[in-house]
């Protein structure tokens, strides 16, 4: 029972120590077109978009998709904001992707680790 639960609290640790790691996506979303095209653009599509921004900037990639999206839903967008709209939209879902996908490699990886931590543990013990 005691081995048990010391298993369950290196894989809760390794779990910890995974999602608690900052990662960059290995890129960045370019918002100066977005910005530029609703520079002039009327107040409640200026929020939106500023919103957006400050959640890119933010790494709130989620949270920015779903302001985009909804944006169109708000406001009359001329084609060279639903341009803009649709290539950030494109980008945070790649950069999304991204960080899932490193997400999940981590994880593996921290699993394999606390998997050999354990055994380690355990053949120290027997000695």
């Amino acid at each position: 029972m005691k081995m048990y639960r010391l298993m369950m609290m290196l894989v809760a640790v390794a779990a910890l120590a995974v999602t608690g790691c900052k990662q960059s996506g290995g890129g960045s979303v370019d918002t100066a077109s977005l910005e530029s095209s609703f520079a002039s653009a009327d107040a409640a599509a200026k929020s939106g978009v500023d919103k957006a921004v400050a959640a890119i900037k933010s790494a709130d990639y989620a949270g920015a998709l779903a302001e985009l999206k909804s944006l169109g839903d708000k406001v009359k967008l001329t084609p060279e904001q639903e341009r803009a709209v649709k290539d950030v939209m494109a980008q945070l879902e790649k950069m999304i992707a991204s960080l899932t996908q490193q997400a999940g490699e981590a994880a593996s990886k921290a699993a394999d680790d606390a998997g050999k931590a354990v055994g380690d543990l355990q053949k120290s013990l027997k000695k």
